[in-house]
């Protein structure tokens, strides 16, 4: 976060649930919690597994500008690609990223908070067309890609194909009446989405960007059995036409599907950020089901952290270790050389988003 979290706000990032935990009980008494106390306490000057009561203590007492610096400066990685559109006026903006790590930071931006966004002057569905048009269009200079939660707001079970003039005209009026009077507080209707999906498939296609999908976990108001990427296997097939690569982000509890997906759609990487940090000892479990299908040259790191600086540098230092665990295993069993596990390393820490994501080619060793 850009500004300080008291101990409360700490807990609250650590849970996906919008509730707080049981009385007597603390978010940090689960996987990601131990992790935290396991791998943070250090940085931050504290021993290993300190108490939850001295952790928060102390990253009171250094503050959270400095609590960011040392979290971010120690997580190793070489750049950081930032999705803006989630609590945008309360967490680091990629710039601030930049400062704090001394790492390139680039900017995913979310097709829906962009609709939010026009809906909020347009005059009528119309020009609330045109307008998200033109600002995913004017967007594309300065960004590395577009991002969607169409999962998480409307499932992947709707109707996946190009959606008509008319028919889009039609839900924007519909949606933003009820947005503007208040009726709903956010993009919620399927059509409107699928309008915003194709523009920025168009854009993507134009001008070589990835679009991620967010899968699986989230909210306690997401329909998980229908978050299952293999429903939207239309749209994928169609960006796949196109030569947009489609990236299928956290994927808990869905990681075999995505890992399948990668094997037989050109355009699909997956990756497995979230599930590493929210299963902490258990992290390496995710990546071994990763790792079963996927071609080497499609599964992708991530850290899928948002609001801690925790997040940020346990994603780094998680998947290293029990990735590197894993390779140790292949490599002690035969089944790969000392260059293979190199090679796959190489692949999944940076080279295969370099190859679809722009500018980070640059960064290459």
């Amino acid at each position: 976060m850009s500004s300080p979290l008291d101990a409360d706000g700490v807990r609250a990032i650590l849970s996906e649930s919008s509730r707080p935990a049981p009385e007597g009980t603390s978010h940090f008494q689960k996987p990601v919690g131990l992790a935290v106390r396991r791998d943070c306490a250090p940085v931050l000057d504290l021993p290993t597994l300190a108490p939850e009561a001295d952790y928060l203590a102390r990253r009171a007492e250094l503050g959270h500008e400095e609590v960011n610096r040392r979290l971010l400066g120690e997580a190793g990685v070489a750049a950081w690609l930032v999705d803006t559109g989630n609590k945008a006026n309360a967490v680091e903006r990629p710039e601030g990223m930049e400062r704090l790590s001394g790492a390139l930071a680039r900017e995913v931006i979310r097709i829906e908070v962009v609709i939010e966004d026009v809906a909020r002057t347009a005059a009528d569905g119309a020009d609330l067309l045109a307008q998200v048009g033109t600002r995913l269009a004017d967007a594309v200079p300065s960004i590395v890609g577009f991002k969607s939660i169409v999962a998480y707001r409307v499932s992947f079970k709707i109707d996946q194909s190009p959606i008509s003039d008319t028919a889009a005209r039609a839900a924007a009026d519909r949606w933003l009446a009820a947005f503007q009077s208040g009726q709903t507080q956010r993009l919620d209707d399927p059509d409107v989405i699928r309008f915003g999906l194709w523009t920025a498939g168009e854009l993507a296609r134009d001008h070589r960007l990835p679009i991620q999908l967010h899968v699986g976990v989230g909210d306690d108001d997401v329909l998980m059995h229908a978050c299952d990427p293999t429903h939207f296997t239309q749209f994928i097939k169609a960006m796949d036409a196109w030569n947009v690569p489609v990236t299928l982000l956290h994927c808990f509890p869905f990681v075999r599907e995505a890992a399948w997906m990668a094997e037989v759609f050109q355009n699909v990487y997956f990756d497995v950020g979230f599930t590493v940090n929210f299963t902490g000892p258990q992290g390496r479990t995710a990546i071994r089901e990763a790792m079963e299908m996927s071609p080497f040259y499609k599964f992708l790191y991530s850290s899928d952290a948002f609001g801690l600086p925790e997040l940020h540098y346990l994603g780094a230092v998680l998947f290293r270790r029990e990735f590197n665990a894993l390779m140790a295993e292949w490599l002690a069993g035969g089944w790969a050389s000392e260059k293979d596990v190199r090679e796959i390393g190489r692949m999944v820490a940076f080279e295969n988003a370099a190859r679809i994501y722009p500018g980070l080619q640059a960064l290459s060793p």
